[in-house]
């Protein structure tokens, strides 16, 4: 049985988590201003012109005050880093998700999440320069951006176990020795592949890389003026670099115009 001093504590402790849990949330209230404002000054002048001093002061805070929700810039940018890693890495897995439930295998998987990765980088392209852009200057990665990325890897992760599990994954004509070339925790991670996928983690690795790279070239102007159907380039680009991983993607092998009839017609 409670004693009559424990009951009459109980309030005060539900009072007490109550007030504590209420601060907490008008800090989270005010973090996510900081972070919204810091966004919209790295899209105007750049993350490396981006000053606590300058986000306080839109914010009407002093810049002491500021301090009391972030530690330094260091701290803020890695906030905004792993708030766009999270938003990029719900639009992947919910593509892959949607197609995993249409019983697409894992070639169609993969280029619906590469298609709807470039999508929020064209709609995002100031957080997707965040993550994948020029290095920031002073900027210092943390542990939490390390793992933030790591989503986005499982995602490709699952797509590959996947393909090798259900044949659609090619063997190639030559295998790479990758052995030495990842970290224990990637292991750890993925395990150890098995032949004749014995370089399956760097056959992922090339995968993302053509992700990034065409999305990269095309939202940094350097595809401009050189193509007429962005679309259609993205999805050679990515079937490209999936078939030199094994992965043929289900991209059509001919132009069709806009009246739909192939130039083999």
């Amino acid at each position: 049985m409670y004693s009559s001093s424990a009951l009459a504590r109980e309030p005060q402790n539900v009072r007490t988590s109550a007030s504590m849990a209420a601060r907490e949330r008008a800090k989270e209230v005010v973090r996510a201003r900081l972070r919204a404002v810091a966004r919209r000054h790295i899209a105007e002048h750049g993350v490396a012109h981006l000053s606590l001093r300058a986000v306080a002061r839109e914010l009407e805070m002093t810049s002491s005050a500021i301090y009391r929700h972030v530690s330094s810039r260091n701290e803020l940018i890695t906030s905004l880093i792993v708030e766009s890693y999270d938003s990029l890495a719900d639009v992947a897995e919910v593509a892959d998700r949607i197609q995993a439930g249409l019983g697409q295998d894992a070639a169609a998987r993969w280029l619906a999440i590469c298609r709807a990765i470039r999508q929020w980088a064209l709609e995002h392209p100031h957080e997707y320069a965040l993550l994948y852009g020029s290095p920031i200057p002073a900027y210092r990665a943390t542990i939490d951006v390390v793992q933030g990325s790591a989503r986005i890897w499982r995602v490709v992760t699952r797509v590959m176990e996947t393909a090798v599990s259900t044949g659609v994954l090619r063997p190639q004509s030559r295998t790479f020795d990758v052995r030495g070339l990842v970290t224990p925790y990637v292991l750890a991670t993925v395990g150890q592949p098995a032949p004749p996928f014995t370089d399956f983690i760097v056959r992922g690795m090339a995968l993302f890389s053509s992700l990034i790279g065409g999305i990269s070239a095309e939202l940094f102007g350097h595809f401009h003026g050189l193509t007429t159907d962005a679309d259609r380039v993205f999805d050679l680009v990515v079937a490209t670099g999936a078939q030199g991983a094994g992965l043929d993607l289900p991209v059509d092998c001919v132009h069709r115009g806009a009246d739909g009839r192939s130039d083999r017609d």
